[in-house]
């Protein structure tokens, strides 16, 4: 049984269609990469999922309960956040908190004592190789650390899945690399994960499922083998050979 489904999801800001009618399955251990060019719905997709965005129209059944995505109450969101983690583009770290702040701010405000929150901030950081950055912040943390400690942040709530919203794409080449690694090590933990990503090696080497995306539908999906390897759409050909041009 599927641990999230989304059903018939839509959205316009103003004139503009930028979700038309999508639905996606997502089940325990997946790891989907949403691929497409830019303003094909992917960022979009995923923040109206966790209602950062609210759908136009659409459902979402998660854990076996469903909800309206066009008009879920205050509880049903922050019941739908509560499994859900979410890593930006942007980081989005507090510039006035350290590392640790930032990983247990959220813990705290939910109650958790601040000694408890700490131990389990300090765990994550570890996890993400940034425990001897506990007390830094985020000025003094260089791009692939601050998205570093945003996994973590999102880690802290032990969330279900963790949504990423092209995690790389701010950052420097060689600082990639750093980033991709902390979440290729969550895949093989068997965390369920829908990464918004341009890293078509990330896509083709640690995703089980791809989903290729453009002016707001669903063009093509498959097994990570099956669409890098035997692509049957012709739009997803051209938009891989493109990808592989820019990769060479």
């Amino acid at each position: 049984m599927a641990m999230l489904e989304v059903k018939n999801i839509s959205k316009s800001f103003g004139t503009l269609n930028v979700l038309k009618d999508v639905s996606l399955t997502v089940n325990k251990g997946d790891v989907i990469a949403v691929l497409g060019p830019s303003g094909s719905g992917k960022t979009t997709l995923l923040r109206c999922m966790n209602y950062l965005e609210t759908a136009d129209a659409g459902r979402m059944v998660f854990d076996s309960r469903e909800y309206d995505l066009a008009s879920a109450s205050k509880k049903e969101i922050a019941d739908i956040r509560s499994k859900t983690g979410f890593v930006f583009q942007n980081y989005n770290l507090f510039a006035n908190k350290t590392a640790l702040q930032n990983v247990t701010l959220g813990l705290i405000c939910g109650h958790m004592p601040k000694d408890k929150a700490d131990t389990v901030g300090r765990k994550m950081l570890e996890k993400v190789g940034m425990s001897d950055r506990c007390d830094y912040y985020p000025s003094q943390l260089s791009g692939g650390q601050q998205q570093r400690v945003a996994i973590a942040r999102a880690l802290a709530s032990n969330p279900e899945i963790i949504y990423f919203d092209e995690p790389t794409s701010a950052l420097d080449p060689e600082l990639i690399g750093e980033v991709l690694t902390v979440m290729k090590q969550l895949a093989e933990d068997g965390m369920t994960m829908i990464v918004v990503t341009h890293e078509m090696s990330f896509a083709k080497n640690v995703s089980s499922h791809v989903i290729f995306m453009e002016n707001g539908v669903i063009v093509e999906e498959g097994s990570s083998e099956d669409f890098f390897r035997n692509p049957h759409e012709e739009r997803t050909r051209e938009f891989l050979r493109i990808e592989n041009t820019h990769g060479e």
